[in-house]
């Protein structure tokens, strides 16, 4: 009989042990693991017989065999042929195990079993279930996860005690098959070390040989603390201490300073020069209060802008200019509370202080009965604009500003969605306070309308196949979308306010309709239709639906320009095609359709043919814009390779050269070798230097144990100059 279709069969007859109309007792669930299986079942005593492959579920624990016997009134287990027994971590492997399901007593003969960072293997397997340890002769202990390890330690006698320790009677140490060391009695902790280094040896032409350490220490499973202690030759000696949390009642967050002598510290982009005493003090909390009530804050002061650049340079790519600040946050289903303080502490950076701003959101909200939806965005507070550099033209005032905006979507046809929608902001701002105001107090008025058409339509050929593309159906959708806002002129113009929330130059289209759009002190009038068309083509890879093509284009029709404007804005194309299972393409275009240029192109291939080797390469073309400062062009092509030279050693390469004066900007390569219980990397990075500095130069060497690894898998695809600095 096969057991796939006598499952059921098995779990109504065990229950059926205890008697027509009796509570069923609890017992294994059974499953089986090929459609050869067979079973023997005994209705009277409940017994069982199994073989082919099954699995057995009891509450935590999981045994895997190809032959299984079990008594169910005694809950024994016997097991033989590639035997797996997995429970609270811990597993169990043998070719004969015997297992009580309901006492959780185990024993047998040649066994595995395994819980990193630490692996044995013996004879003789018995469990005390008082003591809950487990207990086996003639046995050996590794680190090493592998069928032959490099070292271990054989022993007369071991016992283990799941999650808290192995230890070892009559141990010897051995390196391969050589005995090194005798001990009568070793003991190793299966939990986490408290301590451990982490160091990072190199040399960069900036800073002549260095070397880069960090203790940890685990004071407990939600606090650790760390020192870092640097030694750069031309540079200095740096250090300072860190604090990570994350306590489920507190919060989580960290704090951390560093203190360097900066023997050269070097000229900052003004070309002035940068104090020798640098430091960086850092405190970051994270927390939640109640039911969608938190708190997130920061403290992130720092000596001069360039300090991080320096020394933390995979902090200063993710953002140049950190921000100090405290938030409250509270949401309810259709409202949320925002305070806001943000003060500046860093005076060489340019900041608006919001001392405090708190807002108040009413997210889209059906009202009453009607088909009408109502959204808003209050906020007030007293806003000052610090400059840079010292400079004294600073000015604050109060600004309490209120928004409110009602929608009506519709459907037509079944196909055609249009919503309209009206709304309407008054600002009030106190009067300007700082060097040369003239600003006294005042208020906008702001009437906005609108709507927004959009339909979709798709198309299925699902009888399309094609094995070169990879190809098993396919379906056609296309999204066109019209969005028009009309704002008529406010009651002031932008240049009669404040400017604190303004807008920024961007590479991207901002957005033009209420309340997405908040550069709440630049808002002009605007008559414009956002014209858009997606499509997208599907495909199943895998048994799961695939986009094989996305592309959407997009731009601005100004029915009415303000000065300055043209009558259309850029035209935007954002596509990806993945033709392949391992190719994937992107293509970003923008063109300006009043001057016919071309403002902007990004492209980029990958491929991924297999486990082996992988290469991508990409072009970045930008043209100068003087929004965005002078000589703010490039064109900019990258590359990089990744190719595992065998089981143990792998290679990565990543170059940036820069078209527009041939010069190559950046070039990585790096070696990997696995060491069996811990990796190390190799890597060489060479940069050429820019406004008259000289080629700069690193080497670095990584090591990283894989039962603590300072790097999670894969992060030095995006992050590759990670392993050259802290």
């Amino acid at each position: 009989m096969r057991i796939a279709s006598v499952i059921l069969l098995l779990q109504l007859c065990l229950s059926a042990v205890t008697g027509h109309g009796a509570e069923p007792a609890p017992g294994p669930e059974f499953k089986a693991l090929s459609e050869t299986s067979n079973l023997k079942y005994d209705p009277n005593t409940g017994d069982m017989e199994a073989d082919g492959g099954i699995e057995v579920r009891y509450q935590d624990g999981v045994l895997t065999a190809q032959k299984v016997s079990m008594n169910r009134a005694t809950g024994e287990i016997h097991a033989e042929g590639n035997v797996r027994v997995e429970r609270e971590g811990q597993v169990w492997m043998g070719e004969a195990l015997d297992y009580n399901y309901k006492s959780r007593a185990l024993s047998g003969k040649s066994f595995r079993t395994g819980q990193s960072p630490l692996f044995a293997r013996g004879e003789s397997l018995a469990s005390d279930l008082n003591a809950k340890t487990y207990s086996a002769t003639n046995s050996i202990v590794t680190m090493d996860d592998y069928a032959t390890p490099g070292y271990h330690i054989r022993a007369r006698k071991i016992i283990i005690v799941p999650g808290e320790y192995v230890r070892a009677e009559g141990a010897t140490i051995k390196v391969g098959n050589l005995p090194v060391f005798y001990l009568p009695v070793w003991t190793r902790s299966l939990k986490a070390h408290r301590y451990y280094w982490v160091e990072t040896p190199g040399f960069r032409s900036r800073f002549g040989p260095y070397l880069l350490s960090s203790l940890n220490y685990h004071v407990n499973d939600h606090l650790l603390a760390t020192v870092d202690i640097d030694t750069y030759q031309r540079r200095g000696f740096g250090y300072g201490p860190q604090l990570s949390y994350d306590y489920p009642r507190f919060g989580k967050g960290e704090a951390r300073y560093y203190r360097i002598q900066d023997d050269k510290p070097g000229l900052d982009p003004s070309l002035l020069s940068i104090p020798d005493e640098r430091q960086r003090a850092w405190f970051e909390h994270q927390s939640r209060l109640g039911t969608n009530f938190t708190f997130k804050g920061a403290v992130k002061y720092q000596t001069d802008a360039e300090v991080i650049r320096d020394f933390f340079e995979p902090e200063y790519r993710r953002n140049v200019q950190p921000a100090t600040y405290a938030e409250l946050a509270k949401m309810w289903d259709n409202w949320s509370l925002n305070v806001l303080v943000q003060p500046r502490v860093n005076d060489f950076f340019e900041t608006v202080e919001r001392l405090p701003d708190v807002k108040l959101t009413g997210l889209r909200q059906q009202i009453g009965a009607t088909p009408f939806f109502y959204e808003s965005d209050t906020s007030a507070g007293y806003l000052r604009r610090e400059f840079a550099d010292g400079a004294t033209n600073a000015f604050g005032a109060t600004r309490a500003d209120t928004y409110h905006q009602v929608i009506l979507p519709k459907t037509f046809f079944n196909w055609l969605n249009i919503t309209p929608r009206v709304g309407g902001r008054l600002t009030h701002y106190g009067e300007v306070d700082g060097f040369n105001s003239v600003l006294n107090e005042r208020q906008r008025y702001v009437f906005n309308t609108g709507a927004e058409v959009s339909t979709k339509a798709s198309r299925v050929w699902g009888g399309v196949q094609n094995r070169f593309f990879d190809v098993d159906g396919l379906r056609h959708i296309v999204e066109p979308s019209l969005n028009y806002v009309y704002v008529p002129s406010p009651s002031r113009a932008p240049r009669e306010l404040a400017q604190f929330d303004y807008e920024i130059p961007s590479r991207r289209l901002l957005p033009i309709d209420y309340p997405d759009y908040n550069a709440i002190d630049s808002i002009d009038s605007q008559n414009v239709i956002r014209m858009g068309l997606r499509n997208k083509l599907q495909t199943k890879r895998s048994g799961q639906v695939e986009d094989m093509v996305g592309w959407a284009i997009y731009s601005d029709w100004r029915l009415h320009p303000r000065p300055g404007q043209g009558s259309y804005s850029d035209l935007y194309s954002d596509l990806d095609l993945a033709p392949f299972h391992w190719l994937n393409l992107s293509s970003e275009l923008r063109y300006n359709l009043d001057d016919g240029d071309w403002k902007e192109a990004n492209h980029y291939i990958t491929l991924l043919p297999n486990n082996t080797w992988s290469f991508s390469v990409g072009h970045r073309y930008f043209r100068d814009d003087p929004s965005f400062g002078l000589d703010s062009g490039h064109n900019l092509i990258s590359t990089r390779l990744y190719y595992r030279l065998s089981e143990n050693w792998g290679f990565r390469s990543t170059q940036h050269f820069e078209a527009r004066d041939g010069k190559m900007e950046e070039q990585i390569y790096s070696v990997y070798r696995d060491w069996r219980s811990w990796t190390s990397v190799l890597s060489f990075r060479v940069r050429d230097g820019r406004n008259g500095q000289p080629e700069d130069y690193t080497v670095a060497v990584v090591f990283n144990f894989k039962a603590r690894p300072r790097y999670k898998l894969g992060q030095d695809l995006n992050e590759h100059s990670n392993f050259l600095t802290r």
